[in-house]
């Protein structure tokens, strides 16, 4: 008797904690894309990227230009001749796949940098609204978490739009 009687209550117990859980949700991609800052980081982000498209087309109608040249008088180069100037074509090849590489760091880093205070806002935020609900999960569903969103699990877009002043 008395071990069902532990046994109930400990089963009661187990219910009322899990009952006691609270989970919430959102997407972080439609938080950050509700937010100014994030749109204003995506714009230098395109300009910073706008400007190396500019310098790497610049470079390649360089080479392109270099190789129109070269094919157009190989025929009266002498060998020393085509040797420098497939050799200055090489070069400029090369600063172009060099540059490319850089950019493409460049524009990686400084992606980082502009948007990791947008991101640290918006985690902030939604530490804030799990707090003040009682939350013990919150499932990122931009990330392809849970497939299935319970109508008990919290919708913390409203609530954590609101906390940063966006609604």
């Amino acid at each position: 008797m008395m071990k069902r009687l532990i046994l109930a209550v400990g089963i009661l117990s187990m219910a009322f904690v899990l009952q006691a859980q609270k989970f919430g949700h959102l997407s972080s991609e439609v938080l950050l894309q509700a937010m100014p800052e994030y749109d204003s980081a995506q714009t230098k982000l395109q300009e910073l990227q706008r400007y190396y498209e500019l310098e790497i087309e610049r470079i390649q109608v360089e080479i392109n230009k270099k190789i129109e040249e070269f094919n157009k008088a190989e025929a009266t180069m002498s060998d020393l001749i085509k040797e420098a100037k497939a050799s200055e074509i090489q070069e400029l090849q090369m600063r172009l796949q060099n540059y490319s590489q850089t950019a493409q760091q460049d524009l990686q880093q400084q992606s980082m940098m502009v948007i990791q205070p947008v991101m640290e806002k918006a985690r902030a935020a939604i530490d804030e609204v799990a707090k003040e609900k009682g939350l013990i999960y919150v499932f990122d569903l931009s990330q392809g978490n849970p497939v299935y969103t319970s109508p008990e699990s919290l919708d913390m877009i409203p609530l954590v739009k609101a906390k940063l002043g966006l609604q």
